[in-house]
């Protein structure tokens, strides 16, 4: 089967295609053959070095649908034909077929499509983490969302949406806020000729938001801070224009004591129960149709170093798709 490895850390160019076999699964794995692949920023995070990698060469990828083709010693609850998605490491998503941790696995049903479960896993357990974990959103809010037209903005925002809370989000381009608007943003900022933190001011009657969310990093830290109201949380959860580096507490003190948060998926379902939880409220929702996966964009496994420079340089909307 063909895979997608890195040997070297950098730039799109540092991708490869290369030929491997998949041996039997062990012991409470099982063997899947992919039918979609989904991108994500934080691939980019791998391939660039910014997060390590347990060793190179390295596979790339957390997010993939596909079929059971062979069964490990010791695996409950699945067999050879089942359908199955998954949204967490190990890595090694870039591939044609491969084996994974049965437990890390959960079953689609007929109403829910390869390339939708593809797209939504990393990203809709992202978004589920965000909105009934680290903050627990109450109906009647009003939240900041950056990036609102990106693969977890859409998701995040017909979620909010479905819960009653208001999102105000931001974006880079008239055709993203649209784009954001159509998926359930109640306000769309486009922060390339705005002022954020003035037009959040507004929006909220000089009050602020409760919590930012924010997955830019460093190009957007003082409008997320300088949005939130005393006592405010800013949920820091990625680095899409750099990470956030030498952090000044006093920034917090200075804005009414305000809170500083940096997740990670792999913490909220570090256990199978959290994990299961985290999954299960996710297919719930989208087969509800409270909020759908749009599929905008697909490349071709082989084309993957493309997808990598359209979807750093904002050519990409909400959710793209790699075809093994």
């Amino acid at each position: 089967m063909k895979q997608i490895t890195f040997s070297k850390t950098g730039g799109p160019e540092v991708l490869r295609v290369v030929d491997a076999d998949v041996p039997a699964p062990a012991a409470g794995e099982v063997r899947l053959r992919h039918t979609a692949i989904g991108l994500n920023f934080v691939d980019t995070y791998y391939r660039s070095g910014l997060y390590p990698t347990p060793a190179l060469p390295s596979g790339l990828g957390n997010e993939a649908a596909g079929v059971i083709e062979a069964v490990g010693p010791g695996v409950k609850g699945l067999k050879v034909g089942d359908r199955v998605a998954y949204g967490s490491g190990p890595l090694g998503a870039y591939a044609q077929a491969r084996n994974f941790p049965s437990n890390r696995l959960v079953k689609l049903p007929k109403s829910v499509s390869d390339e939708t479960a593809a797209g939504m896993m990393l990203k809709g357990m992202t978004v589920r983490y965000l909105l009934r974990a680290t903050y627990k959103v109450k109906r009647g809010e009003t939240v900041v969302f950056h990036a609102a037209a990106g693969g977890v903005g859409l998701i995040f925002c017909q979620w909010a949406k479905a819960l009653g809370v208001k999102v105000i989000g931001t974006v880079g381009s008239d055709e993203k806020m649209e784009i954001a608007k159509a998926h359930g943003c109640a306000y769309v900022i486009n922060n390339r000729t705005e002022n954020v933190a003035q037009r959040v001011r507004e929006i909220t009657g000089g009050k602020g938001v409760p919590v930012v969310y924010d997955g830019v990093g460093q190009a957007t830290l003082m409008a997320s801070l300088d949005s939130l109201q005393p006592r405010g949380l800013l949920v820091s959860f990625g680095n899409a224009s750099g990470p956030i580096k030498d952090f000044n507490l006093g920034l917090l003190a200075a804005r009414g004591s305000l809170y500083l948060t940096r997740p990670t998926l792999a913490s909220y379902i570090a256990t199978e129960a959290d994990f299961k939880e985290t999954a299960g409220d996710l297919l719930e929702v989208v087969k509800s149709g409270k909020v759908k996966i749009p599929v905008n964009q697909r490349y071709d496994l082989a084309d993957v170093a493309q997808a990598h420079r359209d979807l750093e340089s904002g050519k990409t909307v909400g959710t793209t798709i790699l075809r093994p």
